[in-house]
């Protein structure tokens, strides 16, 4: 666990590089210190001992089936735009001590390593590592699964290094490990090579696909996450900047706690309504409703057919939705969150049940909360306590429908849905962004895949 490498130097001696607790020696239990690299030299007493040295130590490094050969994405854009500095002086002196060859590509534009994940030559690398935020990884599994070889591409392992401004999906990865979230732990489950499978939601609506891997969302969340982009600078930070000031030192400036009470204080309430497909012990939630969809003009069950046969690249679950048991719930609501992981962010734990590959999205849904009530469930979201509120409905879900709809409190308005933190619908609202949206603010819908894409995870 502890040896990253090994080299044979000049004088017959062998330097083992390892990774040891800062001030406590060999780890033995488990990341649970500062980890700080550390070098081991002995000196074999004869050539033969040290040939001999040399190819067991190969053959063991060589049977524990790390990775030998990574793609690494950096997104010097990402957070605080320190994903530069991480790599050069935090990650890649790892990598050189576990003799890992590296390819580094630096992100120029959004959707950049989309583009690259869905053409490399995947025969060339064990692995694929995200240093960067959230968004790189999103951007990767859409890429890998829009191949035409996507079954296999999706086996590719992807680890994640903390350097943008959520890091939700490494924060789960290592609070599940009972490591800390930081750059040397990340790196470290990259090299060791141990594996966790991942579910993938598909967010459809007619023909047109998103893949997620992380979170849905639309009301409150959504409304925070979009409208602090103009915060990111801060790093996390900003969710709890923006939804809870009074969390945070007063140093910050005056002009942004106004701008978060008011978010707070003048709380929108969205109409519209939500169908699920209960996972079992939740069976309860909700009213019985039967599915029905009628294809969309543009979409006749024969061009859907054709579709199939035309488009390269997964296209989602093969359940049928008539089959499954249906429940709903209709609005106002506050906030509607589907979280895939358990944080959202290195400081907000969305959805403490989640699970990595249960096959399940788990629902935080918010109605009639007073806003007194909201500061005080948003000050208990670092540990996941909010969902014990009375105003919150939390459940597991195997598939689910959102129909959006308008502002209670002014109809012309509507809202934003936001998947992984970027917005994939943007009704009729005050924030305008620069993207355009993937879809209308519209009915969409969300299956889940069990286990259908790969991390580098620690034991």
């Amino acid at each position: 666990e502890e040896v990253l490498g090994f080299a044979v130097e000049e004088g017959s001696r062998i330097r083992i590089k390892a990774v040891v607790e800062e001030e406590e020696g060999i780890c033995c239990c488990g990341n649970r210190g500062d980890l700080v690299r550390e070098s081991f030299v002995f000196e074999p007493l004869s050539e033969d001992s040290l040939a001999l040295w040399s190819q067991k130590l190969r053959d063991y490094i060589d049977s524990l089936g790390r990775p030998k050969r990574l793609l690494i994405f950096l997104n010097p854009f990402g957070g605080k735009k320190s994903a530069t500095k991480i790599f050069s002086e935090d990650v890649k002196p790892y990598l050189e001590d576990a003799d890992i060859q590296i390819t580094v590509i630096e992100t120029k534009h959004q959707l950049h390593a989309k583009e690259v994940a869905k053409t490399m030559d995947l025969s060339k690398y064990d692995g694929i590592v995200c240093v960067s935020g959230d968004g790189i990884l999103v951007e990767v599994v859409n890429g890998l699964l829009e191949r035409e070889d996507w079954s296999a591409a999706i086996n590719m392992p992807i680890g994640m290094v903390p350097a943008g401004t959520g890091n939700g999906m490494v924060k789960s990865l290592l609070h599940a490990a009972g490591e800390p979230c930081c750059v040397s732990n990340a790196i470290l489950a990259v090299i060791r090579g141990y594996k966790h499978s991942l579910d993938v939601a598909t967010i459809s609506q007619g023909k047109t696909r998103f893949f997620s891997v992380l979170m849905l969302a639309w009301g409150l969340i959504a409304d925070i996450d979009i409208e602090s982009e103009k915060y990111r600078w801060m790093g996390s930070a900003r969710l709890d900047f923006y939804v809870c000031p009074f969390m945070l030192s007063g140093f910050l400036l005056c002009a942004y706690i106004i701008a978060a009470i008011q978010r707070i204080f003048h709380l929108r309430h969205y109409n519209g309504r939500i169908c699920f497909v209960p996972a079992p012990g939740f069976e309860d939630y909700g009213e019985p409703m039967s599915y029905h969809c009628k294809p969309t003009d543009e979409e006749s069950p024969k061009q859907e057919e054709s579709l199939k046969t035309q488009q390269h690249g997964y296209l989602g679950s093969d359940v049928k939705f008539e089959d499954m048991h249906w429940r709903t719930i209709s609005g106002p609501f506050v906030s509607v969150w589907l979280h895939n992981v358990p944080w959202g962010s290195e400081d907000v734990m969305a959805a403490p049940n989640a699970k990595f590959s249960d096959g399940y999205l788990d629902l935080i849904m918010v109605k009639g909360l007073p806003k007194l009530a909201l500061l005080s469930m948003m000050s208990n979201m670092n540990d996941g306590s909010h969902v014990e509120s009375p105003y919150v409905t939390y459940i597991k879900v195997k598939a689910f429908i959102l129909e959006p709809g308008t502002r209670v409190e002014d109809p012309t308005k509507e809202g934003i849905i936001d998947s992984d933190g970027e917005v994939i619908a943007r009704g009729n609202v005050t924030y305008k962004g620069n993207q355009k949206p993937l879809m209308a603010y519209d009915k969409v819908q969300i299956t889940v895949d069990q286990g259908l894409a790969t991390l580098f995870a620690p034991k």
